[in-house]
């Protein structure tokens, strides 16, 4: 596929993340399902590093894994700590939450552990 199909997806994806992360919070509707934004912040993150990670990958155009892999998850890393500090400063009805971080880290750990699964079962390995 091309290059802009996977930067379009990529940067659609991270606006997204920033819309639901920085809306407020009594627009979105309540399911009560305990630790549900925890999953859905998972959830993000996975989608996030893996679709940056094809991203780069493909912008590198290199046999490499490793360095698109750690580009993307560091990235998704420190925009996912933006993402809280945007939600303690800017917004009025959202607080920045430690556990939130720690669900988009878990999230990008999971992507990076099924890429290297992938990578080691398949031949990502080819442009």
């Amino acid at each position: 596929m091309h290059k802009q199909f996977y930067f379009w997806a990529a940067l659609s994806w991270t606006g997204l993340i920033v819309f639901f992360c920085l809306i407020k919070s009594n627009d979105i509707p309540v399911v009560q399902i305990t630790n549900l934004d925890k999953v859905v912040h998972s959830f993000f993150h996975f989608v996030f590093t893996s679709l940056w990670f094809l991203f780069f990958k493909k912008q590198m155009n290199s046999l490499d894994v490793f360095k698109p892999l750690i580009i993307s998850f560091m990235l998704s890393i420190f925009f996912g700590i933006a993402i809280e500090i945007a939600q303690a400063l800017f917004t009025t009805t959202r607080k920045g939450d430690l556990f939130d971080i720690l669900a988009n880290l878990s999230g990008a750990t999971l992507a990076v552990c099924m890429i290297l699964m992938f990578n080691k079962y398949t031949s990502l390995n080819k442009n």
